[in-house]
């Protein structure tokens, strides 16, 4: 969902799918983990001002990226805010997923190196869900997330749709939820939910 953040609205891959609240608990495994989800969306594309934050930034757009590409965004940028939803599915899963021609990724280079990345989801048009949003551990603090979810929020809207939309939860980065509003997101709806971390082996 945003990752900074973690993130993801209606219309899910299968991967999201665990986000579901769970009556069970899980004898002898990990204890589900109680968290917020806010949802947010826009209706018309904010008039963004932000100025590349470093002389060496590329963003390029991933075609059909391979799983295990696919998978290391996902989970470095994912590794401190309790990402699971892809570790709980099959490479033909998410290759089903992220070859859709409908959804897009597209990677933030630093120097060289991958800084962060975000995922549009244009299968439920007139809908676009930005679905995967995040920077590396490394690359937070240098001020490249407002640039990137501006990227983000400018391409969503290339696609003309009537909505963006989007979703954040109390396990992502504190910063996210404020800079999706500062950023012309407006939340519309909260539920509470669990999630059951991956149990270490």
């Amino acid at each position: 969902m945003s990752k900074i953040t973690r993130i993801g609205g209606g219309g899910k891959p299968p991967e999201k799918t665990e986000r579901k609240k769970s009556s069970k608990r899980h004898k002898g495994g990990p204890k589900p983990i109680p968290l917020t989800v806010t949802y947010l969306e826009m209706f018309a594309e904010p008039l963004l001002t932000v100025p590349m934050p470093a002389k060496k930034l590329a963003l390029m757009k991933a075609e059909k990226p391979p799983v295990h590409y696919s998978r290391y965004l996902y989970e470095t940028v994912g590794a401190d805010y309790t990402w699971v939803d892809r570790q709980r599915i099959s490479d033909s899963e998410l290759a089903a997923f992220t070859h859709d021609d409908a959804v897009e990724t597209y990677v933030l280079f630093h120097d060289g190196w991958p800084a962060g990345y975000f995922e549009l989801d244009c299968r439920h048009m007139p809908d676009v869900e930005l679905a995967y949003f995040g920077l590396f551990p490394e690359a937070t603090g240098l001020g490249l997330g407002r640039y990137l979810l501006a990227q983000a929020i400018r391409t969503a809207w290339s696609h003309n749709p009537e909505r963006v939309h989007v979703e954040t939860c109390t396990l992502d980065h504190p910063a996210a939820l404020p800079l999706y509003q500062k950023m012309g997101f407006a939340p519309y709806k909260q539920a509470d939910k669990e999630i059951v971390p991956i149990e270490e082996t």
